[in-house]
């Protein structure tokens, strides 16, 4: 397991002879691990057995290994693609593909950026919920533009999320909480106020 660790200081100086320092470290692999020992064995197992998969679609290098590096070190296996056609065919569902790749059954989430040349996030959100093969698959939809009217249509379209770029840390803990609902539903209770 990967640690990744926050820490905030705090300097207090009474009289102008010393100051003091407080700091605080927040730890959240221990979080996550302690959430995942909540859920019980059968859970436990789950991420045992199969790391989440998440594709991330991106036109960005650096965006796309940003937000691989966040979710490895939240033990999620992570695929890539440049473009939403790519990461159609890597679900197998692009147009003119007749059989499903062995990847639909296991990517459990798509985080896409919204603007992509050639087909955007939008598009890509459009047609994987088109799509009964793939349409159940959580879609989250990312940008550096905080439009309102973008948040709403992507979120009436179906998006999980509409998260701001660049992805934190605290981002990747809900995404964690979806990942949980959509694997196994009995345990999304232990994701509330998350």
């Amino acid at each position: 397991m990967h640690y990744f660790s926050v820490f905030n200081f705090l300097f207090l100086s009474p009289p102008p002879f010393f100051s003091l320092c407080f700091v605080f470290v927040y730890n959240f692999a221990t979080e996550f691990s302690v959430f995942v020992n909540m859920s019980g064995s059968s859970m436990r197992s789950d991420f045992d057995e199969e790391k989440p998969h998440v594709l991330a679609v991106d036109d960005s290098l650096v965006d796309r290994k940003i937000i691989e590096k966040l979710l490895t070190n939240s033990s999620c296996k992570v695929s890539t693609a440049e473009n939403a056609q790519k990461a159609l065919e890597m679900l197998g569902v692009a147009d003119g593909q007749q059989n499903f790749s062995e990847t639909v059954s296991k990517v459990h989430m798509v985080i896409t950026d919204y603007c992509m040349p050639g087909m955007t996030g939008y598009e890509l959100l459009k047609k994987i919920k088109e799509s009964p093969a793939v349409k159940e698959i959580p879609v989250v939809v990312v940008s550096s533009e905080n439009i309102p009217t973008r948040i709403e249509k992507c979120l009436e379209e179906g998006a999980q999320e509409f998260m701001l770029k660049p992805l934190r840390q605290s981002d990747v803990k809900k995404l964690n909480c979806q990942l949980v609902k959509y694997r196994n539903p009995c345990n999304a209770r232990l994701c509330m106020g998350r």
